[in-house]
């Protein structure tokens, strides 16, 4: 369990979950992330032209890392796709929102991956970060439908188990986890 500092309002609470950034080579890059440091890959698919490859070593994080394709070859580009961070619910979800947009964050976009409901802005330099609370359901990554915060809590939620029902690997996210602790105990043997 995060601890938070006793003057820090649980209401903003906030916690570093994963982070995305795009590579030039990506089976390369994958391969080193699960052979070097032995990263199990969780998911992987095509979002439009980007390929994604999703990595974790915590069965509680569907990934702690997010590879994608499309690094260009100069320098003059930043590689990080995103900088994510956890939060308890959906009210607090609301409250970041209200303050991102407050403070004059850029391009934000209110959205649901099934397993998630998240809220993807840019920070004053471009840098594209997300905020999420997780779902009690899994589904197959990658997924991204817009949501509308002028909706319940209830609507939202309902909105997103829907979407997440409709893909094969539906499940909830405790078999989920039970089965990628399964997968990422094989993946240390050896």
């Amino acid at each position: 369990m995060t601890r938070q500092p006793p003057d820090t309002p649980t209401s903003l609470a906030l916690q570093f979950s994963h982070i995305g950034f795009y590579v030039r080579d990506l089976p390369r890059m994958a391969s080193f992330y699960k052979e070097a440091l032995r990263f199990t890959q969780t998911d992987a698919g095509d979002l439009g032209a980007v390929q994604l490859v999703f990595l974790s070593r915590d069965p509680a994080e569907h990934h702690q890392i997010v590879l994608a394709t499309g690094r260009p070859e100069t320098l003059a580009f930043n590689p990080i796709n995103q900088i994510s961070f956890r939060v308890p619910d959906i009210g607090t979800l609301r409250r970041f929102h209200d303050r991102l947009v407050a403070h004059g964050a850029q391009d934000v976009q209110p959205v649901t991956h099934g397993n998630a409901i998240s809220i993807y802005c840019r920070d004053p330099e471009g840098n594209r970060l997300e905020l999420f609370v997780d779902t009690p359901w899994y589904c197959d990554q990658p997924l991204r439908e817009p949501i509308d915060f002028a909706d319940s809590d209830e609507a939202i939620l309902a909105r997103a188990e829907a979407i997440a029902k409709r893909l094969p690997k539906f499940m909830s996210r405790a078999e989920w986890q039970a089965e990628i602790a399964r997968r990422m105990a094989e993946d240390q043997r050896g």
